[in-house]
């Protein structure tokens, strides 16, 4: 049998390791049901899922009636809630603490209100089905940051700190909860990220390389890698693991960023 056959998942965000998370699940036999903004990418999504089921909502993430209502719809479609992958994020480059006050909230409300939205929607179903797991996407900028990210790296810092509590909350619902830190990967947040540090007539490519090198290993990370660590924690092979953060960032923070 596939390693999530009778399992149902709701991923945020349709982009990137959203994206990539939607599919690796739907693959091994999850039924997939993805949340996403942006109508080009939700329907991409919807088209390359087809022969897997997989369904995606049109969801503002941030909003607490719109993902109250995509959670009971995902859960009457599928008949119940196993995995929730939280990887919606936006990433205001440029925002020292001097930013706006309603740009700083929008990044903590889409990257971190996001993941206390699910779960206040989600857990209720998930105790139903007698237990679940929980994936937060955060950032190793959750661990060590570069300057003018100011919003971007308090949102990531209040994964790692969410997450905690929410595995220490329901453990006794038999509910894991973990978070992944990725470094650098080719996603369309690090698309923006070449074209505002470097300006946006530059090759991404040849910035993307330039990023890579930063890592111990030589390159960025692929969506999909990310998305099979994903695969994994949801999985029961990692059934003991819980409240734990997973960096997968190519030895990015394993020195002192000398080389």
């Amino acid at each position: 049998m596939s390693e999530f056959s009778g399992k149902v998942a709701v991923v945020t965000g349709t982009t990137g390791i959203g994206r990539a998370s939607s599919l690796a699940l739907a693959r091994d036999g999850a039924q997939v049901v993805a949340l996403g903004i942006d109508r080009a990418a939700n329907a991409a999504l919807a088209e390359e899922g087809r022969d897997q089921g997989l369904l995606v909502l049109e969801t503002d993430v941030s909003d607490p009636d719109a993902v109250q209502a995509a959670i009971d719809q995902a859960s009457a479609l599928q008949g119940g809630i196993d995995i929730l992958v939280n990887a919606a994020a936006i990433h205001p480059y440029g925002d020292a603490v001097e930013t706006s006050f309603e740009t700083f909230m929008r990044c903590l409300a889409v990257n971190v209100g996001s993941i206390h939205l699910t779960a206040k929607a989600g857990v209720p179903e998930m105790r139903k089905r007698g237990g679940g797991v929980i994936v937060n996407l955060s950032s190793v900028q959750g661990h060590a940051c570069q300057s003018g990210v100011a919003a971007y790296v308090a949102s990531k810092g209040a994964i790692h700190a969410l997450t905690r509590a929410m595995a220490l909350d329901f453990a006794k619902d038999r509910i894991r909860v973990v978070s992944v830190s990725p470094g650098s990967v080719r996603t369309p947040i690090l698309e923006l990220a070449a074209r505002t540090l470097s300006g946006p007539e530059a090759d991404v490519d040849d910035v993307f390389a330039r990023f890579g090198a930063a890592h111990p290993i030589g390159r960025i990370g692929e969506p999909e890698e990310v998305a099979a660590l994903i695969a994994f924690l949801a999985s029961d092979k990692a059934g003991f693991i819980t409240g734990s953060d997973h960096r997968i960032d190519g030895g990015l923070t394993a020195g002192i960023g000398v080389r």
